[in-house]
């Protein structure tokens, strides 16, 4: 699996999922609807030493809370009006020795809370209508968009629990906070749906450059989905600015369009891509600071990607 990581914030989240590789910690996942939760969850058990045991995934706020419990935990023969006869075992036990995901753990009721927090501390679980305990060796991944802290606060949210699952923590940024991985991860989903679509779709600079000043509420998944939409609904070769629809083309940089046609390795059409990008916003803006202001960058990284590219010559002015 592939993560998109040229930002700061992102290569900081790889490297403490490199650390946590052969631990069995709890980790807790926290960020907007949109940013990739769950392909961080995916690339957490593919490096972990659990990743060829099972992983389980359950969505805490598409069950009815009267199914919860038993999906969770299981049921025994009889348990309710409608259940197998035999029996069926819960995700607890289908995850034995491998991953369980709580997705979205934030809209679990307060009685399934104090049941996932017993099961967490004692290794253990009851089936519904059993009475003999089952062990599991369990590794629990959480994630929640919501404000997990304030929610501890209001009471909404059992604080044990919360300490049992924020041992470790990984909190994902938005993507308007991640600016150095839209265009990385425009080529990414342009690659995937040329591929998908039987297309061969580019990026031009001023699509690139309107991209990346951007807000998306909708995170990455907004990114996406433009993207599909654009390859597979516009006829032209390359992706435009005029290609996106009137809320993204706000604030749109003058400049003439640079596109990266043929099929070149991707690292070498990024690199290719940027240089130019910065190169034409330097003839264009002159200093660091106000180039910085209109990619949507850190000063110092444009500094560094100059040197980076041999753009730092003396006709440029710092302020």
């Amino acid at each position: 699996m592939e993560i998109i990581a040229e930002s700061p914030q992102m290569k900081k989240i790889l490297q403490t999922i490199d650390y946590i590789k052969d631990v069995d910690s709890s980790v807790l996942i926290t960020g907007e609807s949109g940013t990739g939760k769950e392909v961080i969850f995916k690339y957490i058990c593919q490096t972990s030493r659990r990743r060829d045991k099972p992983i389980v995934k359950i969505n805490c706020g598409a069950i009815p809370e009267n199914l919860f419990e038993s999906e969770l935990f299981g049921y025994e023969d009889g348990a309710f009006t409608g259940a197998r006869k035999k029996g069926k075992a819960g995700l607890f036990e289908v995850a034995d020795q491998g991953t369980l995901f709580l997705d979205e753990v934030g809209e679990m009721n307060p009685e399934m809370q104090v049941k996932l927090l017993r099961a967490i501390q004692e290794k253990e679980i009851f089936r519904v209508g059993g009475s003999k305990s089952i062990p599991v060796d369990v590794r629990i991944i959480a994630a929640t968009n919501q404000n997990i802290e304030q929610m501890v606060e209001e009471g909404r949210f059992r604080r044990d629990l919360f300490y049992r699952l924020n041992v470790i923590r990984l909190e994902i940024p938005p993507l308007r906070d991640r600016t150095e991985d839209i265009i990385p991860l425009c080529y990414h989903f342009l690659e995937i749906f040329n591929k998908k679509y039987n297309k061969n779709k580019g990026l031009t600079l001023r699509a690139a450059r309107t991209l990346a000043h951007l807000e998306w509420p909708g995170n990455i998944r907004e990114l996406e989905n433009l993207v599909e939409n654009i390859v597979v609904l516009e006829q032209d070769e390359v992706m435009r600015a005029k290609h996106l629809q009137e809320r993204y083309c706000k604030g749109e940089m003058q400049g003439g369009e640079v596109t990266v046609k043929g099929i070149l390795p991707y690292k070498e059409a990024l690199s290719q891509m940027e240089r130019q990008l910065l190169e034409n916003t330097r003839n264009q803006f002159g200093s660091t600071r106000k180039m910085a202001e209109a990619l949507g960058l850190n000063q110092s990284t444009i500094s560094r990607k100059l040197r980076q590219y041999h753009l730092d010559d003396a006709s440029e002015h710092h302020s």
